[in-house]
């Protein structure tokens, strides 16, 4: 099946790299909106869905490591944010909104993807620059916890957790950067031979994608 898919003459890294543009580029506008907000800031699962089939799908290590590393941190970062919400050890105290969407144990299914994709990402991207395994782990983990800092203020203006104290806790960093340096871990273990630039350029997108949504 998969096979059939890759031999479309559409299907390469080219033309996914533009619709992820497109995308988050709708996504933009349609948040920037308020007469559109509402009905974007619902896509939002669906969007987070769709990017992650799309930057997977062009992994060139599909084995069932692959699949073990997805599965372990789907597991591991959705268990996470259970223990989080319901105890306020790990990242403070917090609850999800909506935007999200379906919840169990009052945690989105979908938070356990986006750990997935930004493990993934994060990841090949410290690769590209170090060939220094534990130097990549440790690069990788900070670079998570930096985009922690540029979503936050996205995430709570569009109702994706918000937080009982007033500032975003220090505590919520810290535990970000050690989840993080544990999947990564985790990564190196299962997929020192992982190879996929558009994952990376995936990675500039997100930036960018916050980036404008923290001015707007």
């Amino acid at each position: 099946m998969l096979s059939k898919i890759d031999d479309l003459p559409f299907v390469n890294q080219k033309s996914a790299l533009y619709l992820l543009l497109a995308m988050h580029v709708a996504g933009i506008a349609g948040l920037s909106i308020p007469s559109t907000r509402e009905l974007f800031q619902s896509l939002t699962p669906i969007n987070l869905f769709l990017t992650a089939a799309i930057v997977l799908h062009f992994e060139e290590e599909k084995n069932a490591r692959y699949l073990l590393f997805i599965l372990i941190t789907f597991t591991i970062g959705f268990f996470v944010e259970v223990l989080g919400v319901h105890t306020g050890f790990i990242f403070g105290e917090y609850q999800y909104g909506k935007t999200l969407g379906i919840k169990f144990l009052e945690v989105p299914l979908a938070i356990g993807l986006n750990w997935v994709i930004m493990v993934y990402a994060t990841a090949l991207f410290a690769r590209s620059v170090s060939q220094k395994k534990y130097y990549t782990v440790v690069l990788a983990a900070l670079l998570m916890t930096i985009m922690d800092l540029i979503i936050e203020p996205v995430a709570i203006k569009f109702d994706f957790w918000t937080w009982s104290e007033v500032k975003v806790p220090l505590r919520n960093y810290i535990g970000w950067f050690v989840t993080s340096l544990v999947l990564q871990f985790i990564f190196l273990f299962l997929m020192p031979r992982s190879n996929n630039s558009l994952a990376i350029r995936l990675l500039y997108i997100l930036i960018g994608f916050f980036l404008v949504l923290n001015f707007i």
